[in-house]
């Protein structure tokens, strides 16, 4: 298999050498250049993402020994996540390296989340199948070791922690609603206004539902903090 330049530099951010590149190559290969099992990395993707999970939910007990799952679970899903594997994987410089259709290409398919997070995945099945799980492992704990730092912290939900702080009052589950959509269909920015029953409310924008609704329930956490009369 000859390699790009593209490709060589990835595997230098990796700090792994392929004996079988086989599986390197399968692992860069997006689906637009054929639908056959082995011609893709869906199947590698679907590895990877286990055998990321595994070691992940391995370190982060070995890391919290008295910790419940209620605590590991949210920081799992947080390092986990296809936006985290795509972050990864630009940091390594995946997308340049990746082989696809034209077409997928032209469309910005090298720098898509969903492309990159499956294709970092794919590259850990990969390493799995070539060198074992000791050799993913420590890719991992490489890779991920800025996300690992900062897991705390992005594993933090506010939609959940303000449910929670509405239970424990005794109120009404908080109330989302789309107050405005605003730009182009393609990238639409979503307006949501999230309210509590006793009259607080504040809103959040984004490109996303989800993390406008984020947006607005951390805003709602900050003022009840900052105004204890909200509180029961």
């Amino acid at each position: 298999m000859k390699l790009t330049s593209h490709q060589k530099n990835l595997l230098d951010n990796l700090g792994y050498v392929f004996r079988n590149e086989g599986f390197f190559k399968v692992s860069l290969t997006h689906s637009s250049m054929g639908k056959t099992k082995d011609t893709n990395n869906q199947r590698l993707e679907f590895l990877g993402d286990r055998v990321l999970g595994l070691v992940i939910a391995e370190k982060l007990l070995n890391d919290n020994k008295e910790a419940k799952e209620g605590y590991l679970a949210p920081q799992l899903n947080s390092l986990v996540k296809k936006e985290t594997c795509a972050e990864v994987a630009s940091k390594v410089n995946l997308g340049p390296a990746l082989i696809m259709s034209r077409s997928e290409s032209s469309s910005g398919g090298r720098k898509k989340v969903a492309i990159l997070g499956d294709a970092m995945e794919a590259i850990l099945g990969a390493i799995y199948l070539d060198g074992g799980l000791e050799k993913v492992r420590k890719i991992i704990y490489v890779l991920w070791k800025d996300a690992f730092s900062s897991v705390i912290e992005k594993s933090f939900d506010p939609k959940s922690a303000l449910q929670e702080w509405a239970q424990a009052n005794e109120m009404c589950l908080p109330k989302y609603i789309e107050k405005n959509r605003s730009g182009p269909a393609h990238a639409p920015t979503f307006c949501i206004e999230v309210s509590l029953k006793n009259g607080m409310s504040t809103v959040g924008a984004s490109s996303s539902k989800r993390n406008a609704e984020q947006l607005a329930a951390a805003a709602l956490l900050k003022l009840l903090e900052e105004n204890p009369v909200g509180r029961k």
